[in-house]
Formats: C-alpha cells, structure tokens, sequence
C-alpha cells in the first residue's frame, strides 16, 4: 500500500493499522466487509449503534451512511467507496478525507486482513486535530478490536458453508 506521499502506508506515521490472519477465504472476509449491514457485526470501537444506509453490496463510488456514537455523542455518518478490488481491498472515506481500508491477503489457511486508518492526506491543521483528539491511539484500540469481531464472523461464516470435516 503506498500513501499520497509515495510511502508504504504500514510505515506512514499518519496511517494506524493492524492485522490478523482469519481461518476462512478471502471472498468469505470480503462478503462482510462489502455488505454495510454486517459492519455492526464485527465493530469492535463501540462506536457503531446501527442505522444502516445503502445498497446491500458496496461497489466502487457507493454511498453508504449509518449512526455513530463519539465521546457519548450521537451522529450521523455518510461514506463513499474509494478503493475496490474484488475479495482485495476495500477502503471508504466521508467527508474527514480520512479512509478506512482493509486489504485482504490469500494464505496457505484462509486470509491475512489488514485494518488501517488512513489520515495522511490532511492537512496540518486537521492532522493536529485528529492527533490532539486522540484518534491515532483510540483507532488502533477499535481497529484490534473489529479485526477479532471480523476473524469471528468470517470464522463462523467460512464453517457454515464449509463441508463437514473439511479443514479451512
């Protein structure tokens, strides 16, 4: 993943990520992720309390919207796919600029999924504000969080159309 600036994103200092392998394959992991519906199955921040807005399946350019919950505050968010690459990569952003991407890695027992929250295409006043507010620190908490709600779901998901006694 390359940021704005050219640099791998995992090493960025504006981009916060994290990974976990997940014992079921990629298609399985990218259903979850590409179906807005199923976010508040897997959101390990807490921040996610439901309303769901948009097609069923997300597509390059779709907009989706739900309710959101920041420092005990009610609100209203609407996203738009940026990035798509079928059972990949998914990324979208709102109106922040920001982007929440998930880059999905086939291996020898399912997918290796990396959660990252990208705020390297702010500006110096922005990037202070979001540094200052905590979101780095309190982004990764969430990000490890929804990564093993994620690993759970597409675990479950993978198990339930996997034949009996087939391994991942």
């Amino acid at each position: 993943m390359t940021s704005p600036s050219g640099q791998d994103s995992s090493d960025h200092p504006r981009v916060v990520s994290g990974s976990i392998d997940v014992d079921a394959p990629p298609a399985t992991v990218f259903a979850i992720l590409a179906d807005p519906r199923q976010h508040p199955r897997i959101d390990g921040s807490g921040s996610l309390r439901g309303s769901i807005s948009g097609p069923d399946r997300l597509t390059q350019g779709a907009h989706f919207g739900m309710d959101m919950v920041l420092f005990g505050l009610p609100y209203k968010i609407r996203n738009t796919v940026v990035e798509l690459e079928e059972d990949r990569r998914i990324a979208w952003r709102h109106f922040g600029g920001h982007r929440w991407r998930y880059v999905l890695e086939p291996t020898a027992r399912g997918t290796r999924v990396t959660e990252s929250f990208d705020y390297s295409r702010y500006g110096l006043l922005p990037r202070l504000f979001v540094e200052l507010a905590g979101f780095p620190g309190r982004n990764r908490r969430g990000i490890a969080g929804t990564l093993v709600e994620l690993k759970h779901a597409a675990e479950h998901d993978a198990g339930s159309t996997r034949p009996r006694g087939q391994q991942p």
